[in-house]
């Protein structure tokens, strides 16, 4: 669709029909729907669900990821012309059909309530046939996402970018704890610990469950391309749900974020394991920890915005069936 086409459809992320292809729209107009993809709740068709999830009750420290999905797609607005680099001839957006599903609905009063809406949200997407990549929102969101995910694939391995494990002890059903919420889902055998991978972590957790952790020193020593050996032998072919903490990322590269650990990992390593990992059996992720009040120049949104370019296409490639 060219500038011509747009100037003529005007706004795209409502009056767009076809849900392939990219789009030359004002990157500094219009309605803030990812990657200006179309809003629908209609998943007739569809086949990758972005979807916000703007939820930060959970947080340990600053506040502020409400405000993460919003910021997400607004900077996606500058992805928007072209196919994702480095993919060979795979543009994802071309191939497959993407649309903004807009965001999960809950009560912000009602807390506990919160987890069972959202997890009712992405069953709704999966039982429409579509996979979903969520735009967190703090990294609680995460939980309530694998169950719907658990409940339709089984056990998953998780692939986790992140400073920390979020594995800390917490036998309370009722609490609500972006620290504490991967501890839950290996007691409940929503993810399996042996086939999982924990990359980017340089907090201390004396029990990490028997989950796998490559953490941020030997990925700056070993570097991203046997970092992305380890994970895919560990991974292996199994079903793999892929979510990315932006405090992975060095304060350097994303200072917006609510718990920022020094010595993490780079945009550039970031960027190659994500390409590099195509071939893993992905079937969801999501993006999470984007607080952008904290970052005045809006590059932790745009690293956001990149990388769920990035896991939307790994999943593409793992349904193309291709082997990079």
């Amino acid at each position: 669709m060219g500038l011509e086409d747009a100037a003529n459809e005007v706004d795209a992320a409502f009056t767009r029909e076809n849900l392939k292809g990219n789009i030359s729209e004002a990157t500094f107009g219009g309605a803030l729907s990812f990657l200006r993809r179309r809003y629908t709740k209609d998943l007739t068709g569809v086949d990758l669900a972005i979807t916000g999830v703007p939820f930060d009750q959970a947080v340990t420290n600053r506040p502020g990821t409400r405000f993460g999905p919003r910021a997400i797609r607004e900077a996606s607005a500058l992805q928007a012309f072209d196919a994702p680099y480095g993919w060979d001839d795979f543009d994802v957006t071309s191939e497959f059909t993407l649309v903004d599903y807009g965001d999960v609905a809950f009560d912000y009063a009602k807390v506990q309530d919160f987890p069972a809406a959202l997890t009712a949200h992405i069953a709704r997407i999966l039982d429409a046939g579509a996979a979903s990549l969520a735009l967190g929102g703090d990294h609680y969101i995460t939980y309530p996402i694998l169950k719907a995910y658990a409940e339709r694939f089984g056990p998953l391995s998780l692939l986790q970018f992140d400073a920390h494990t979020d594995t800390w002890p917490d036998d309370d059903p009722e609490r609500i704890d972006h620290g504490t919420m991967f501890y839950k889902a290996v007691k409940e055998g929503l993810v399996d610990p042996k086939r999982s991978v924990q990359v980017g972590i340089r907090t201390t957790n004396a029990d990490p469950l028997g989950v796998n952790i490559i953490d941020a020193r030997e990925v700056h020593l070993e570097g991203p391309l046997n970092t992305v050996r380890k994970i895919k032998e560990i991974l292996g072919d199994h079903q793999t749900y892929v979510t990315f903490d932006i405090d992975a990322l060095d304060p350097a590269y994303a200072p917006g974020t609510g718990t920022p650990v020094w010595g993490g990992l780079t945009s550039a390593q970031a960027w190659i394991m994500l390409r590099d990992l195509a071939g893993i059996n992905m079937v969801g992720g999501d993006i999470v920890e984007v607080s952008p009040q904290y970052d005045v120049s809006g590059a932790t949104a745009v690293a956001g915005a990149h990388v769920v370019m990035e896991l939307a296409s790994l999943w593409g490639w793992t349904r193309r069936g291709d082997e990079r």
